[in-house]
């Protein structure tokens, strides 16, 4: 049996993607219309239904950041079960390895323990959009692995706490005092990818003691280009 691959087609809408495995996996049979909406479940949970000749599609919000590779496998695996296709094992392979990383598992964890309400104004900014400069940072820092947080600006520009990362909430959160046009990209970017690393390297308990910078975490942020100039430009303000 021929086994399609993914095609990495970065431009397409989640609705564009299962359209295009339903004509891979049904070449004969009319795609019927799709919605896909990602869903604030207490879990990695998808599910899809053919109603009334739509196909519905729901996911975990866990998963709307995911590699583009993840979701299309995810995608396979829907529509195979669906419509009782066999199930490729490099689409199952990728799907389970992407929940059994460890930055995942630690959001699931959180996910399945608390969903409480969090504000978030979203990553647009007066100034500046999170939402690429975090995928800039991912591909160079992350090799474009790393799954998206939610995304947001501060109700307040605090200028004690930049930033900081709620895994309660799956949330990066930067103060609104760094959208401003004075405020070099650098910094925040800085600030942004420190962030990250609280992402990709979570708080570690020892017994009593709380390691929020872990050693990873301490190697991984000297990484950063420009690291002294960026700190000296955030203690100007």
């Amino acid at each position: 049996m021929h086994v399609q691959t993914a095609l990495f087609i970065e431009s397409e809408t989640p609705e564009q993607m299962y359209e295009r495995v339903f004509r891979l996996l049904k070449p004969r049979t009319p795609a019927p219309a799709i919605e896909v909406r990602y869903r604030r479940f207490a879990n990695a949970n998808s599910f899809i239904r053919l109603r009334e000749g739509r196909l519905e599609v729901k996911i975990s919000d866990v998963i709307e950041g995911a590699p583009t590779a993840v979701q299309e496998a995810l995608a396979f695996i829907l529509l195979g079960k669906l419509y009782r296709r066999p199930i490729a094992p490099l689409h199952d392979f990728a799907y389970k390895r992407f929940l059994n990383r460890a930055d995942v598992r630690k959001q699931l964890e959180v996910v399945r323990q608390v969903r409480g309400r969090k504000f978030v104004s979203g990553p647009k900014g007066d100034i500046y959009d999170l939402e690429p400069m975090f995928e800039q940072l991912n591909l160079r820092f992350f090799g474009g692995f790393m799954t998206r947080p939610r995304l947001g600006w501060s109700r307040s520009r605090s200028r004690t706490l930049l930033g900081h990362f709620d895994p309660a909430h799956n949330a990066i959160i930067l103060s609104r005092i760094l959208d401003q046009a004075h405020v070099p990209m650098l910094a925040v970017e800085y600030v942004l990818y420190h962030e990250m690393l609280h992402l990709r390297h979570p708080v570690e308990h020892r017994g009593a003691r709380r390691c929020v910078h872990t050693p990873e975490f301490k190697a991984a942020e000297k990484l950063f280009p420009g690291l002294a100039e960026a700190k000296q430009l955030l203690k100007r303000l």
